[in-house]
């Protein structure tokens, strides 16, 4: 397989503030050929995006067993650290190289979805942390939900379709430390791999490595601009749609020489439906044509708990 250039050119959300339908082509046919989009102007503060960003960098260089005091064991890294080493891509036996920490969505007290999400837990060393990620959590999910009206609108459903499909969903706010590589490493910083979620928003990386793999075998490089996100389709909405909207196979590569004494931290929000939606496939994405590959439905939390024991994570 051979490696060609970045394709991918930018979207600004800001259109659809003024020709929805416009933006909607846009975006879901960049979603239906690539299975990705890099999306300018999203809203999300910069000041935010470089305070979350500080804050990660500074969380990943404490001691080792500092950190570790934040691992839940047997927890399946759902919240808090999750060292290096932990995870693997699915079939694969080496683990990425890279830790991680997670954020979830903070839930009132007696939610009807408590038995579906850990509670949040947060490093005391770090003064304003808890505050800066669930500011970014909340932006995160307004930004998804504005490119969620864009895809309804491509795939001919009502605006405010998915509203209530990701209504207090199952999100993941994650920050990634990838630490520098070892010359003769046989593992990658990120597998090659599909995203299980309904859609994933990350902000664009200092370092480069994204790449995605299209139609015709060819690694392409995904390189937002600063401040840009980077958005790719998961497996639940391939599945609701049958395969209309790809999930597309990507990985992190490990950087050329010269960088491989450097860290590369990224954060991605992993954008869930609700944990009671049956994910069942939408008749506006069947026809004679495209029978329906899913005829199976499930349930948004069962979909993941099957896919995180295939990586490993429960």
């Amino acid at each position: 397989m051979s490696q060609t250039p970045d394709i991918l050119s930018s979207i600004s959300l800001a259109v659809a503030d003024n020709d929805q339908d416009a933006f909607a082509q846009r975006i879901g046919q960049s979603f239906s050929d690539w299975g990705f989009a890099i999306i300018s102007d999203h809203g999300i503060s910069s000041d935010l995006i470089a305070k979350a960003e500080q804050m990660s960098r500074a969380y990943f260089d404490l001691p080792e067993d500092t950190k570790r005091k934040y691992h839940i064991a047997g927890g399946g890294g759902a919240r808090g650290y999750t060292p290096f080493g932990t995870e693997a891509a699915k079939d694969s036996n080496i683990h990425d190289l890279k830790e991680f920490w997670h954020i979830g969505r903070q839930l009132p007290a007696g939610h009807e979805f408590e038995p579906f999400m850990s509670p949040n837990i947060w490093p005391e060393e770090l003064e304003g942390f808890r505050e800066c990620y669930l500011d970014l959590f909340s932006a995160f999910d307004q930004a998804g939900q504005r490119i969620l009206e864009g895809i309804a609108r491509f795939l001919n459903l009502t605006p405010d379709f998915f509203h209530d499909t990701v209504r207090d969903g199952n999100s993941i706010l994650r920050l990634i430390h990838y630490p520098p590589v070892p010359a003769e490493s046989p593992a990658v910083r990120a597998a090659a791999h599909e995203d299980i979620n309904t859609i994933t928003l990350l902000i664009g990386a200092e370092e480069a490595g994204l790449e995605l793999l299209d139609k015709q075998g060819n690694w392409r490089s995904v390189t937002p601009k600063a401040g840009e996100l980077a958005v790719n389709i998961g497996d639940m909405l391939q599945r609701l749609t049958n395969n209309r909207l790809p999930s597309t196979t990507h990985r992190v590569v490990n950087p050329p020489p010269e960088r491989r004494g450097h860290s590369r931290y990224s954060m991605p929000f992993f954008l869930h439906f609700r944990p009671d939606y049956l994910i069942e496939t939408l008749p506006e994405c069947m026809d004679e044509n495209h029978p329906n590959h899913y005829p199976q439905p499930i349930t948004a939390h069962d979909y993941l708990m099957e896919r995180l024991r295939e990586i490993g994570l429960a």
